[in-house]
């Protein structure tokens, strides 16, 4: 392998391609860029077993080739050079790449290129075209809802569902739960129905943000989901398990129904948030004509601030998790915000007052009076 590309482009395709790259695990070569010269031109691979990211680099080839070489380390040197170009070729015999960009060349030790997986093929026979910027503001609409816990696979993925004119996207913790319906203007070709690592998904909305296509192409297969964007190919393998009906979650009925300015709430529980540490709750005291909010937090100190709001009945005071109701009313981007509740130990729900395909259901944490 024998090729030379400008630095700057190589750089950049490193650096979004190696954010796939696993940071941790026994094959080694799992730590590596592929780098894949043949005669139609160079792509770049990077994989963590999990998601498979694949670009292509502008570059002159003199002779084909195929090479595995560190991720981090790659990206280092190529970001340290000065040269306008560089040039790399696999030496074989010495099992590395010499990298030459002005005056400085570097040998890079290759990884082993047998360990490096096979890439699904993107297809477009049975492969649906969705609007890229729509699937990408539906996504950021739940992503955060998604679990972290490893323990709950499930749980950490995305539940995505397209079909005519509508994409559904659905994500929870067991904490909080977010469902985001987005209405299309064109009908789909076709539907599909997958649970998606979160962070794949995450992954695909940065690629999508960065390139500015206007569709991209979705392939369901038995266990892997596989995204275009032009030349740019993301896979991943889909989560196996029943993901939770999402509408039994929510309840049927609720005591009160809020509405409040989207901005000024968000605003007034960022700031008392500040003074919620160390797993403190935020509190939301409600009086007739009044909602204060409020924490506390032992050696740190407390904040409480009041506004108006439409309120009857019986006062009552419940508590959220800061972070979690925080998230919930970012989630609603403008215009005024719709509160519902029920009880202190029943779970709340927002929406957008002008968005009736936004839902956000978040639990309570029990307060100590």
């Amino acid at each position: 392998m024998k090729l030379s590309a400008a630095r700057d482009e190589l750089l950049a395709q490193l650096q979004t391609v190696s954010r796939v790259a696993s940071t941790r695990g026994a094959i080694q070569a799992l730590s590596g860029v592929q780098i894949l010269a043949g005669s139609d031109g160079v792509e770049l691979r990077a994989t963590d077993m999990e998601v498979g990211l694949r670009v292509p680099l502008p570059a002159q080839v003199e002779r084909e080739g195929a090479v595995v070489l560190p991720a981090r380390l790659l990206v280092d040197v190529v970001r340290s050079l000065s040269g306008p170009t560089v040039a790399l070729e696999l030496r074989a015999a010495e099992q590395d790449v010499e990298l030459v960009a002005g005056n400085a060349t570097f040998h890079i030790r290759t990884l082993r290129g047998e360990d490096f997986p096979a890439f699904p093929e993107p297809e477009e026979n049975g492969a649906v075209r969705v609007p890229a910027q729509a699937f990408v503001a539906t996504i950021l609409k739940v992503a955060n809802s998604a679990s972290r816990d490893e323990t709950r696979p499930v749980l950490t993925g995305i539940l995505v569902s397209a079909s005519e004119r509508e994409l559904r996207m659905v994500a929870t913790d067991s904490y909080r739960l977010s469902v985001k319906e987005t209405q299309l203007e064109q009908p789909l070709q076709s539907g599909f129905e997958a649970n998606v690592p979160a962070r794949a998904l995450q992954e695909l909305a940065r690629l999508v943000q960065q390139l500015e296509d206007e569709s991209l192409s979705v392939a369901v297969r038995q266990n892997q989901i596989v995204f275009a964007i032009g030349a740019v190919v993301l896979s991943s393998r889909l989560i196996e398990g029943q993901f939770p009906n999402y509408r039994q979650l929510l309840p049927e009925t609720y005591e009160h129904e809020l509405t409040l300015s989207g901005a000024e709430i968000t605003d007034v529980v960022r700031r008392i948030s500040l003074l919620a540490q160390k797993n403190a709750p935020l509190r939301l005291s409600f009086q007739p004509g009044e909602l204060t909010v409020s924490s506390q937090t032992p050696d740190i100190g407390e904040a409480r601030e009041s506004l108006p709001v439409v309120f009857q009945g019986e006062p009552f005071e419940i508590g959220f998790n800061p972070e979690f109701l925080r998230d919930g009313l970012e989630g609603v981007e403008s215009g005024d915000i719709v509160l519902k509740l029920i009880s202190p130990l029943r779970p709340g729900l927002i929406q957008a007052a002008d968005d009736p395909g936004f839902l956000y259901l978040i639990m309570p944490i029990r307060l100590n009076v």
